[in-house]
């Protein structure tokens, strides 16, 4: 196979995305990195998306990709096998069959600068940002969530408007612990799951925190221990607080590689891949 020089190969995009999110960054029990697909091979086409399930490789496949590139791991747990009798052993499969190879950025996209929480803190218009848990070897600019501050302050519950404005639609929508009336402007965020970060968003002194997955208990021990103080918790979708963060990842490798004259075509899946389909309203008033 002749390789045009101005194509560049799957391990010089390798190359750039590990210069913007080193594997080394990653937590110990994660695994990134690349899954499947030859590194001499050319890339014309990346697709990104949060989650490597069965509808994103469709449209991988549909669009005729050479790389899909994904926030979470396909392979989290250690398998001994990737036959295709299994549900993730087929992705592989059908990707090794039509040669598009699959990457993953995780946690080391999580701690990186900018990474997933900054994308999140950004379209929610915070700024002057610095982490929430900062790496040790980091030099203070890495490391887990993001604190910032808007513009302006304004109450808990327009807040939380803006949030279910700014992120992609699901079917959780936002969740909100606090006072509506209570007033905002010092924001913490983590992208993903966040709620073992709740104590180090009171410590910070933040108005307000904003992630995923947040569990009754975490959420109701502190909301019990401030009463009608903060933070303030919101919670919403997994899938929509690390969407976000797609946009500037193709943004950087269009630009890296274009500007090394091999520029290659990268677009974002818009489709949602959060396993909750549907919500139903509980009837009637809520008792507080």
């Amino acid at each position: 196979m002749t390789i045009d020089t101005k194509t560049p190969t799957l391990g010089s995009v390798i190359d750039v995305l590990e210069s913007l999110y080193d594997p080394a960054w990653a937590r110990d029990w994660d695994r990134v990195g690349l899954v499947c697909g030859d590194p001499s091979l050319p890339v014309r086409r990346i697709l990104l998306a949060v989650d490597p399930v069965a509808a994103v490789v469709n449209e991988a496949l549909e669009w005729h990709a050479d790389l899909l590139l994904t926030h979470h791991p396909l392979l989290l747990r250690p398998v001994h096998s990737v036959a295709a009798t299994t549900a993730k052993g087929q992705l592989v499969h059908r990707l090794v069959r039509a040669g598009c190879a699959l990457y993953t950025a995780h946690t080391n996209a999580d701690v990186a600068a900018p990474g997933v929480s900054d994308a999140l803190a950004r379209v929610l218009g915070l700024t002057d940002l610095r982490p929430l848990v900062a790496d040790a070897d980091g030099g203070g600019a890495r490391g887990v969530g993001r604190i910032g501050r808007l513009t302006a302050p304004t109450t808990l519950r327009e807040f939380a408007m803006l949030v279910a404005e700014a992120l992609p639609a699901s079917a959780q929508g936002v969740r909100v612990a606090g006072e509506p009336g209570g007033i905002v402007q010092t924001v913490a965020v983590c992208g993903g799951s966040g709620d073992d970060l709740v104590g180090a968003a009171r410590e910070a002194g933040v108005d307000a925190f904003v992630t995923a997955d947040l569990r009754h208990h975490p959420a109701s021990e502190l909301r019990e221990e401030v009463g009608e103080g903060t933070p303030y918790l919101i919670d919403v979708s997994h899938w929509s607080s690390e969407w976000p963060w797609l946009a500037g990842v193709a943004n950087r490798l269009e630009g890296v590689l274009e500007a090394a004259g091999t520029p290659v075509e990268v677009q974002v899946s818009a489709r949602c891949s959060d396993p909750w389909l549907f919500r139903v309203p509980s009837p009637g008033g809520i008792v507080r």
